[in-house]
């Protein structure tokens, strides 16, 4: 707990009931109550935002893995050498007649 073991911890509470006096114990008790429920509530948002934001990762990788493998299997086919076909005889465009007046 924050870093201290059980024994430090019941040290420093034996200091706080030595010098703290009787008549204060239901403040201090009423004010750790509050500490302790804002502490927790912190945890809670901590503890929500960072499964959403793990969902968001886990949601997000397959699109991720999508797009990798297209691109993979894009460039793939470009990088294939094509086959060399042999090119076709082009034939001649047949001329037109010029239609006009004659000189």
């Amino acid at each position: 707990m924050f870093g201290i073991s059980w024994a430090e911890f019941l040290v420093i509470l034996l200091i706080a009931v030595l010098v703290i006096p009787t008549r204060h114990w239901p403040d201090v008790a009423q004010f750790l109550g509050r500490v302790v429920r804002w502490v927790r509530g912190i945890m809670w948002k901590i503890t929500d935002v960072s499964e959403n934001l793990r969902d968001q990762i886990d949601l997000q990788r397959p699109i991720d893995e999508l797009i990798q493998s297209t691109t993979d299997d894009v460039l793939d086919a470009f990088s294939v050498p094509r086959k060399k076909s042999t090119p076709t005889p082009r034939r001649a465009a047949p001329r037109r007649k010029k239609t006009g007046a004659k000189k």
